[in-house]
């Protein structure tokens, strides 16, 4: 009895904001009909990834070429996480989005994103003993105060179907040294500039052995900050090291 007083109440309470506050399209603003949701234009007008693609780094293929086909990138440099794979393609619609919940204090996003990543790297969720979030350097994090990647972190914890949990580490690695902006470099320039850039956490130190670890992060470009965290964490005994972002930049094809 109690208990369905209670969700009255709260259908009442929601009725009532909606109409003070009706819920927004994530990505163009227009009225929808649930906090978090996209207009039916904005939805069709994301490139959602999905197979086929590189069985390695997710690169979206244009057609199936077996299970474990790799791109012709992976073939010439294998990355040094296991996997990576990615909700969205990194392109003009997409940035409307995640440049606001990167820079623009557009925090209420999260939950959202970390839905759609959930489903784009449910493989890698599964195998997953500790879902960690690329870390900032702290001054980069005094001037923004929050880090993106913690947000998406904990949003794919709360987006675990029922009867499984995932344990968050919110801060398994560290960013020890400031590297700046990595736009405008080409990809050797950024894997140079985040090499030794990482380190875990003492804390962390005796948890990482054995583990499978989900690094998570918002948008994944050439990959090198991504390898850099996970050259570390396998220095650090992890088993493997895979990567979700929610968006990422696809190459053209060849």
């Amino acid at each position: 009895m109690l208990s369905s007083a209670l969700s009255v109440c709260a259908s009442a309470g929601r009725l009532m904001l909606d109409a003070v506050l009706p819920p927004l399209c994530l990505g163009c603003g227009e009225i929808v009909g649930a906090p978090g949701a996209l207009c039916a234009r904005c939805w069709q007008g994301f490139a959602f990834i999905a197979p086929p693609q590189c069985a390695c780094c997710g690169d979206p293929f244009a057609e199936h070429l077996g299970d474990d086909a790799l791109c012709a990138t992976c073939l010439a440099r294998p990355p040094k996480f296991r996997r990576a794979r990615a909700a969205l393609a990194y392109d003009t619609q997409s940035r409307r989005l995640v440049l606001p919940f990167k820079h623009g204090d557009r925090t209420d996003m999260a939950r959202a994103c970390g839905g759609w990543m959930a489903r784009a790297g449910a493989d890698l969720l599964a195998e997953a003993d500790l879902i960690a979030p690329v870390p900032l350097h702290w001054r980069r994090l005094l001037t923004r105060r929050y880090n993106q990647a913690l947000l998406l972190a904990r949003a794919l914890v709360r987006a675990a179907p029922p009867g499984v949990e995932h344990r968050l580490a919110p801060d398994l690695l560290r960013r020890r040294r400031w590297t700046g902006s990595q736009a405008g470099l080409k990809a050797k320039e950024r894997r140079r500039n985040v090499r030794e850039a990482f380190d875990i956490h003492p804390r962390w130190a005796a948890e990482v052995a054995g583990k499978a670890v989900v690094l998570v992060d918002d948008v994944l470009t050439t990959g090198a900050t991504a390898e850099a965290c996970a050259r570390v964490l396998q220095r650090g005994g992890a088993r493997h090291v895979d990567v979700l972002t929610l968006a990422r930049v696809v190459r053209p094809a060849v």
